[in-house]
């Protein structure tokens, strides 16, 4: 009998190469429209004290595939029992960038958001969500502990959300071309790499920090403790290890199709990928796999945050409890390809074993992901200067996809 778990991934897959423009997991963007996330405090909001009625409505924005009415694949669908259960009809939006994601929330059209580590702080502090009151989660208490208290959603002991879902960005590879199979970054940064052409890299400013952890962990003299908090002269050199790496890149990406096709026909040997990807790729039957390498990864880690005044403030608590209950975490993390936030989820997956694939439980691996962060002037590390912030990075960015 075909693996249900299979047959979906098969569906998704159908879905994104009919839709080639999708993004599916939680990135940023070089677009230039991002707040720098340098504001020296949060607004003086206050979360909400007890739940009324629910006003009939929530206007989602979220990633895609994080929502899923049964419109995408037939079953999959977590949105129509939360609708008859709650009288809160769903409208969604989706975005492709965390970048996107920010100036759509400043619309003010919005009431709850799935929101990266890279957007939430910059949400926080541009005054775009309020503090989440956690006595109101029904589901805080089986979050993983160390996916709580962390500054992208808690700010001064205050916290702004209920953790979603978590993933790495792996390093895979070739098995029958690259040889032998790689514990390192190093093919992919290295200027002698015998790959040159056929390395692929994300294509985005917070793929410094990429840069940054190898630098980390190869030129200790920087002294990089924290890949989001850089000084000029980090910054720099993670700009110049970029453009290095830019003779070997084949192909850069940020939409999800592409890069599974160009690992699946060969064109891509080796680079950086989600563990889903992989998945995917392996079900097409492409010779990949993927890695945690031995210098570390980024990663991220999503948060479902409230829109500041929403007039659908009820309806808001609502859709983020239902979400982060154990079965429609479940369901999220097997659809999307990602690990759960909710413990109890990992006794309701399809695939008895996908927590164990997606790491969800395994603290020691998830020390060495450094999920996304925004730069801020305020070093991240505790340093008592000034480093960069997300506009720096925007521009070096650019210089480095212009060289």
């Amino acid at each position: 009998m075909e693996d249900p778990v299979h047959r979906k991934r098969l569906l998704a897959v159908g879905a994104l190469i009919a839709s080639a423009s999708l993004v599916l997991a939680a990135c940023g963007s070089d677009d230039g429209e991002s707040d720098s996330g340098s504001s020296a405090t949060p607004p003086d909001f206050s979360a909400l004290e007890e739940l009324g009625e629910n006003e009939g409505e929530v206007r989602v924005i979220a990633w895609p595939g994080y929502v899923e009415d049964g419109s995408t694949a037939k079953g999959v669908d977590w949105v129509t029992p939360f609708e008859e259960e709650t009288g809160c009809e769903v409208s969604l939006t989706t975005f492709g960038t965390s970048d996107e994601s920010f100036t759509k929330m400043g619309s003010g059209e919005y009431d709850v958001i799935s929101a990266s580590g890279d957007a939430s702080r910059r949400l926080i502090y541009a005054g775009l969500v309020d503090p989440f009151n956690l006595e109101l989660s029904e589901h805080y208490d089986d979050i993983y502990s160390d996916l709580k208290d962390k500054s992208w959603n808690t700010v001064d002991g205050v916290s702004y959300g209920v953790p979603h879902g978590r993933g790495a960005n792996l390093l895979m590879y070739n098995t029958e071309k690259v040889k032998p199979a790689p514990t390192s970054w190093a093919p992919t940064w290295e200027a002698d790499s015998p790959y040159a052409g056929s390395v692929t890299a994300y294509d985005n400013a917070i793929f410094i920090a990429d840069a940054a952890l190898y630098l980390k962990a190869t030129q200790p003299d920087l002294g990089i403790e924290n890949p989001y908090a850089l000084d000029e002269e980090q910054l720099a050199a993670a700009k110049e290890l970029l453009i290095q790496q830019k003779e070997l890149v084949g192909e850069y990406w940020s939409d999800y199709t592409k890069t599974l096709e160009s690992f699946s026909n060969g064109d891509t040997l080796i680079g950086t990928t989600w563990q889903v990807i992989t998945n995917f790729a392996q079900d097409g039957g492409a010779p990949v796999e993927a890695i945690l390498p031995a210098e570390g990864s980024t990663g991220w880690s999503d948060t479902w945050m409230v829109a500041h005044d929403s007039p659908n403030v009820n309806c808001a608590y609502a859709w983020v409890n239902h979400v982060s209950s154990p079965g429609v975490q479940a369901q999220i993390a097997e659809w999307f390809g990602e690990a759960p936030a909710n413990e109890l989820a990992c006794d309701l997956t399809e695939n008895p074993d996908h927590c164990t694939i997606f790491h969800a439980g395994d603290t020691a691996y998830w020390e060495d992901v450094y999920y996304w962060e925004t730069p801020t002037e305020d070093c991240a590390d505790g340093r008592d200067v000034a480093c960069t912030n997300y506009a720096d990075w925007i521009a070096a960015w650019n210089e480095v996809r212009g060289s």
